[in-house]
């Protein structure tokens, strides 16, 4: 039986070629057999997929079931249970039928205040920080842009430079995680970033960063300079007031160490004239009503939530002590909510620790400053002893 093939010819795709347009070979609208179907989607996928987009790992996230949790920086405690049974009640008048309020004015009002954004300066949310991170981009982007930023650092900024076409510099922390001021400078001048991001605390170091380098960095920048705050809760020190003093500052927050990680909600702060570009390459309805109700809750119950801030600071600094008594163990100094450390062996310890039913982050370097590092996040007393007991156990 004749298979009747239905397809571009030869002629149309060299036509095509000829005047410079982008056309499908011909053989990719022939019959083939399944393997060499299978074989033809690899060829489109590499046609088209961008080069960046192939070479780059989907954000990994691995699964923690039955595991003690401290590889995420998450907030350990729960809400009490009066307070959780009058949020399901707030819940229930909620309409799901409805799409949520595009640009709730009321929840960044109260944002605003319970973050102290100073007067004259404008509120945008985004879905977590990195949608932030990612609409800052998206303004930004043109060919040759530049984003800078110290490292190691917090590793969405060099996966969204490399989704929005910009190009990426990273400059080399100083030896004790400290911002080498001389080369974030020299970069500066040679790179003229569209954007710098710091990470104040910084991820995954805990460490804070000069406050007059910083303000170095700002007032040398031609572009815009952001402060990224995720950790702010923890280190009591902010550069949130500093906003007016400087056209090109923003500072970004989240309530995810808050303990409302399962809300996604991020905060960009600074002038309305930046931040209404920024509005622009919003998604419509990028906060849901579910998150909108629930963070105007949590933030009538923030002593709630301060309560638990003071309480993770005081066993970050009990970990911090019994880390440091460990032979082996070297413990950087944090003003986050975890606690970076190199060990000896840190795939096998952090392996070990996994098989003990603790689960941290493997920072993977062999070589460079986060060479045999590890990470744990700051847990409950209980958490945290079980983590420390399996350490011991592990690096006998």
């Amino acid at each position: 039986m004749r298979v009747r093939r239905n397809f571009v010819s030869n002629d149309f795709y060299r036509k095509g070629r000829e005047e410079n347009r982008v056309c499908l070979p011909w053989r990719f609208f022939v019959p083939f057999t399944v393997k060499q179907k299978n074989m033809l989607m690899s060829d489109k996928i590499s046609h088209w997929i961008r080069p960046q987009i192939r070479a780059l790992s989907a954000y990994h996230v691995p699964p923690s079931a039955d595991l003690i949790k401290l590889d995420a920086m998450e907030n350990p405690y729960h809400w009490p249970e009066t307070m959780v049974e009058e949020w399901l009640a707030v819940l229930r008048g909620v309409s799901l039928n409805r799409y949520p309020d595009p640009s709730p004015a009321r929840l960044k009002t109260s944002l605003g205040k319970a973050m102290g954004v100073p007067a004259g300066q404008s509120v945008l949310l985004g879905n977590g920080s990195d949608e932030l991170i990612q609409m800052i981009a998206l303004a930004l982007a043109q060919p040759g842009r530049v984003i800078l930023t110290p490292e190691p650092g917090f590793v969405m900024y060099k996966m969204i430079a490399t989704m929005t076409g910009m190009d990426y510099v990273g400059v080399p922390l100083a030896a004790d995680f400290s911002l080498d001021l001389e080369a974030m400078l020299a970069a500066i001048e040679q790179c003229q970033p569209a954007v710098v991001f710091l990470a104040y605390p910084n991820n995954p170091t805990g460490n804070l960063f000069d406050r007059l380098a910083i303000n170095a960095v700002i007032k040398a920048s031609p572009g815009l300079v952001v402060v990224d705050e995720a950790y702010h809760a923890f280190a009591d020190d902010s550069f949130m007031d500093e906003l007016g003093k400087h056209d090109n500052l923003l500072v970004m927050r989240t309530v995810s160490k808050m303990g409302l990680a399962g809300l996604r909600l991020g905060l960009l702060a600074g002038p309305d004239e930046w931040l209404t570009e920024f509005d622009k390459t919003r998604l419509p309805y990028n906060i849901n009503v579910l998150t909108q109700v629930s963070a105007e809750f949590a933030l009538t119950h923030r002593a709630v939530l301060d309560q638990q801030t003071r309480q993770i600071c005081t066993d970050r600094e009990k970990l911090m002590t019994d880390l440091q008594a460990l032979d082996g163990i070297m413990a950087f100094p944090s003003r986050a909510n975890f606690i970076l450390f190199r060990v000896p062996q840190a795939a096998a310890v952090f392996a070990a620790l996994k098989e003990q039913g603790v689960l941290i982050k493997n920072m993977g370097a062999e070589q460079g400053p986060l060479a045999q590092c590890l990470r744990v996040t700051v847990g409950t007393a209980e958490e945290n002893g079980a983590f420390l007991r399996a350490l011991v156990s592990a690096i006998k």
